[in-house]
Protein backbone atom coordinates (compact mmCIF):
# COMPACT_ATOMS: atom_id res chain seq x y z
CA UNK A 1 0.00 0.00 0.00
CA UNK A 2 1.47 3.30 -1.39
CA UNK A 3 0.20 6.26 0.89
CA UNK A 4 -1.03 9.23 -0.91
CA UNK A 5 -0.98 13.10 0.00
CA UNK A 6 -4.18 13.91 1.27
CA UNK A 7 -5.95 17.23 -1.12
CA UNK A 8 -7.49 19.10 1.37
CA UNK A 9 -10.26 21.22 -1.11
CA UNK A 10 -11.28 23.58 1.43
CA UNK A 11 -10.76 25.19 5.52
CA UNK A 12 -13.43 26.84 7.61
CA UNK A 13 -12.71 29.01 10.61
CA UNK A 14 -11.31 29.31 13.18
CA UNK A 15 -14.63 30.07 14.23
CA UNK A 16 -14.67 32.65 17.40
CA UNK A 17 -14.91 30.92 20.75
CA UNK A 18 -13.99 28.06 19.10
CA UNK A 19 -10.13 27.23 19.93
CA UNK A 20 -10.38 23.21 19.79
CA UNK A 21 -12.57 21.48 17.39
CA UNK A 22 -13.55 17.70 18.42
CA UNK A 23 -15.65 15.44 16.88
CA UNK A 24 -17.39 16.10 13.34
CA UNK A 25 -20.69 14.75 11.35
CA UNK A 26 -22.98 15.59 8.22
CA UNK A 27 -26.62 15.52 8.75
CA UNK A 28 -27.17 15.90 4.65
CA UNK A 29 -26.67 19.59 4.59
CA UNK A 30 -25.12 20.88 7.31
CA UNK A 31 -21.58 19.42 9.16
CA UNK A 32 -21.83 19.81 13.11
CA UNK A 33 -18.59 19.99 15.50
CA UNK A 34 -18.00 19.91 18.74
CA UNK A 35 -15.93 23.03 20.19
CA UNK A 36 -16.04 21.37 24.11
CA UNK A 37 -19.24 23.26 25.59
CA UNK A 38 -20.75 24.00 22.07
CA UNK A 39 -22.10 21.55 18.73
CA UNK A 40 -22.30 23.66 16.20
CA UNK A 41 -24.02 23.24 12.89
CA UNK A 42 -22.02 24.71 9.42
CA UNK A 43 -23.33 25.34 6.01
CA UNK A 44 -20.42 23.62 3.99
CA UNK A 45 -20.98 26.10 0.91
CA UNK A 46 -21.40 29.46 2.41
CA UNK A 47 -18.83 28.82 5.33
CA UNK A 48 -21.75 29.99 7.82
CA UNK A 49 -22.21 29.01 11.09
CA UNK A 50 -25.86 28.04 11.07
CA UNK A 51 -27.08 27.48 14.52
CA UNK A 52 -25.38 26.52 18.14
CA UNK A 53 -26.59 23.91 20.55
CA UNK A 54 -25.08 24.66 24.34
CA UNK A 55 -24.15 20.84 25.47
CA UNK A 56 -21.16 19.36 26.43
CA UNK A 57 -19.40 18.32 23.15
CA UNK A 58 -15.72 17.17 24.38
CA UNK A 59 -14.93 14.59 21.53
CA UNK A 60 -16.70 12.64 18.77
CA UNK A 61 -19.88 13.62 17.05
CA UNK A 62 -22.19 11.07 15.28
CA UNK A 63 -25.45 11.26 13.44
CA UNK A 64 -28.25 8.93 12.96
CA UNK A 65 -30.34 10.51 10.60
CA UNK A 66 -32.58 11.88 13.14
CA UNK A 67 -30.64 12.14 16.36
CA UNK A 68 -27.17 13.70 16.99
CA UNK A 69 -24.35 11.48 19.56
CA UNK A 70 -22.21 13.36 21.09
CA UNK A 71 -19.43 12.00 23.17
CA UNK A 72 -19.08 14.02 26.81
CA UNK A 73 -16.08 12.77 28.97
CA UNK A 74 -17.35 9.34 30.14
CA UNK A 75 -20.73 9.53 28.35
CA UNK A 76 -22.40 9.37 25.08
CA UNK A 77 -25.67 11.47 24.74
CA UNK A 78 -28.33 11.47 22.42
CA UNK A 79 -29.66 14.53 21.11
CA UNK A 80 -32.49 16.24 19.51
CA UNK A 81 -31.16 18.50 16.96
CA UNK A 82 -33.99 20.53 16.41
CA UNK A 83 -34.67 21.32 20.39
CA UNK A 84 -31.05 20.85 21.29
CA UNK A 85 -32.54 18.71 24.62
CA UNK A 86 -30.64 15.75 25.86
CA UNK A 87 -32.44 13.09 25.46
CA UNK A 88 -30.51 9.71 27.01
CA UNK A 89 -26.92 9.30 27.53
CA UNK A 90 -25.23 5.75 27.66
CA UNK A 91 -21.98 4.90 29.28
CA UNK A 92 -18.90 5.60 26.59
CA UNK A 93 -16.51 2.37 26.21
CA UNK A 94 -13.19 4.15 26.78
CA UNK A 95 -14.42 5.77 29.59
CA UNK A 96 -13.38 9.51 29.34
CA UNK A 97 -10.63 8.09 26.58
CA UNK A 98 -13.00 8.08 23.88
CA UNK A 99 -12.40 9.97 20.48
CA UNK A 100 -13.85 9.72 16.82
CA UNK A 101 -17.87 8.40 16.54
CA UNK A 102 -19.53 7.36 13.92
CA UNK A 103 -23.30 5.90 13.03
CA UNK A 104 -23.78 2.75 10.67
CA UNK A 105 -25.74 -0.40 10.59
CA UNK A 106 -27.45 0.19 13.66
CA UNK A 107 -24.51 0.58 15.98
CA UNK A 108 -22.49 3.30 17.48
CA UNK A 109 -18.44 3.19 16.41
CA UNK A 110 -16.26 4.83 18.78
CA UNK A 111 -12.39 5.70 18.63
CA UNK A 112 -10.43 5.01 21.71
CA UNK A 113 -7.35 7.13 21.03
CA UNK A 114 -4.14 5.49 23.52
CA UNK A 115 -5.80 2.03 23.18
CA UNK A 116 -5.88 2.36 19.52
CA UNK A 117 -9.11 0.52 19.22
CA UNK A 118 -12.79 1.22 17.59
CA UNK A 119 -15.52 -0.27 19.55
CA UNK A 120 -18.67 -1.23 17.95
CA UNK A 121 -21.71 -0.36 20.48
CA UNK A 122 -25.17 -0.63 21.18
CA UNK A 123 -27.05 3.02 21.23
CA UNK A 124 -29.59 1.85 23.76
CA UNK A 125 -27.14 0.49 26.42
CA UNK A 126 -23.58 1.46 25.54
CA UNK A 127 -22.64 -2.35 25.48
CA UNK A 128 -19.68 -3.07 23.60
CA UNK A 129 -20.51 -5.73 20.42
CA UNK A 130 -16.66 -5.82 19.37
CA UNK A 131 -13.79 -4.29 19.23
CA UNK A 132 -11.19 -3.55 16.46
CA UNK A 133 -7.37 -3.33 16.73
CA UNK A 134 -5.60 -0.08 14.90
CA UNK A 135 -2.14 0.28 15.08
CA UNK A 136 -2.18 4.16 15.44
CA UNK A 137 -3.74 6.70 17.73
CA UNK A 138 -7.70 6.61 16.76
CA UNK A 139 -9.18 9.96 16.00
CA UNK A 140 -12.11 10.63 13.92
CA UNK A 141 -14.38 7.79 12.66
CA UNK A 142 -16.53 7.44 9.42
CA UNK A 143 -17.89 5.12 7.69
CA UNK A 144 -19.53 5.46 4.16
CA UNK A 145 -19.88 3.04 1.48
CA UNK A 146 -19.09 -0.08 3.48
CA UNK A 147 -15.95 1.32 4.22
CA UNK A 148 -14.29 2.24 7.77
CA UNK A 149 -12.24 5.39 7.82
CA UNK A 150 -10.61 6.45 10.77
CA UNK A 151 -8.33 9.57 11.39
CA UNK A 152 -4.86 9.00 13.33
CA UNK A 153 -2.96 11.96 14.92
CA UNK A 154 0.36 10.55 16.81
CA UNK A 155 3.96 11.65 17.16
CA UNK A 156 2.85 15.27 15.37
CA UNK A 157 2.11 13.38 12.45
CA UNK A 158 -1.74 12.60 10.96
CA UNK A 159 -3.03 10.67 8.29
CA UNK A 160 -6.73 9.60 7.28
CA UNK A 161 -6.47 5.95 6.31
CA UNK A 162 -9.16 3.03 5.10
CA UNK A 163 -8.81 0.07 7.64
CA UNK A 164 -10.69 -3.59 6.87
CA UNK A 165 -13.76 -3.50 9.44
CA UNK A 166 -12.72 -7.65 10.58
CA UNK A 167 -8.26 -7.15 10.60
CA UNK A 168 -7.66 -3.75 11.14
CA UNK A 169 -5.43 -4.12 8.17
CA UNK A 170 -4.56 -0.68 6.73
CA UNK A 171 -6.01 -0.61 2.91
CA UNK A 172 -5.20 3.20 1.71
CA UNK A 173 -3.78 6.39 3.73
CA UNK A 174 -4.24 9.95 3.26
CA UNK A 175 -1.12 11.76 4.17
CA UNK A 176 -2.47 15.48 5.53
CA UNK A 177 0.38 17.81 5.39
CA UNK A 178 2.90 18.92 7.74
CA UNK A 179 1.58 20.95 10.81
CA UNK A 180 -2.19 19.74 10.18
CA UNK A 181 -4.17 17.28 11.99
CA UNK A 182 -7.23 15.01 11.82
CA UNK A 183 -9.49 15.45 14.85
CA UNK A 184 -12.91 14.21 14.27
CA UNK A 185 -13.64 12.83 10.83
CA UNK A 186 -17.23 12.64 8.60
CA UNK A 187 -17.78 12.07 5.11
CA UNK A 188 -20.54 13.60 3.25
CA UNK A 189 -21.70 10.54 1.12
CA UNK A 190 -19.72 11.99 -1.87
CA UNK A 191 -16.32 13.37 -2.49
CA UNK A 192 -15.66 15.04 0.65
CA UNK A 193 -14.44 14.16 3.98
CA UNK A 194 -15.37 16.93 6.77
CA UNK A 195 -12.02 16.72 9.58
CA UNK A 196 -11.94 18.51 12.67
CA UNK A 197 -8.65 20.32 12.91
CA UNK A 198 -8.31 20.36 16.46
CA UNK A 199 -5.84 22.83 17.98
CA UNK A 200 -6.19 25.13 14.80
CA UNK A 201 -10.04 25.72 15.22
CA UNK A 202 -10.88 25.32 12.07
CA UNK A 203 -12.51 22.05 10.05
CA UNK A 204 -11.37 21.27 6.59
CA UNK A 205 -12.95 19.36 3.67
CA UNK A 206 -11.26 16.31 1.54
CA UNK A 207 -11.08 15.30 -1.20
CA UNK A 208 -12.53 11.38 -0.61
CA UNK A 209 -10.93 8.80 -2.91
CA UNK A 210 -13.53 7.59 -5.25
CA UNK A 211 -13.35 3.60 -6.94
CA UNK A 212 -15.17 2.72 -9.76
CA UNK A 213 -18.04 0.50 -8.86
CA UNK A 214 -16.27 -2.37 -10.85
CA UNK A 215 -13.31 -2.39 -9.51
Amino acid sequence: MKPTAAEILREYGPFPGADQIHGVTFDGKRVWFATGDTLRALDPESGEILRSIDVAAHAGTAFDGKHLFQIAEETIQKIDPETGRVLSTIPAPGGGGDSGLAWAEGSLWVGEYQARKIHQVDPETGKVLRSIETNRHVTGVSWVDGELWHGTWEGGESDVRRIDPETGKVLEKLDMPAGTGVSGLESDGGERFFCGGGDSGTVRALRRPRRDSAA
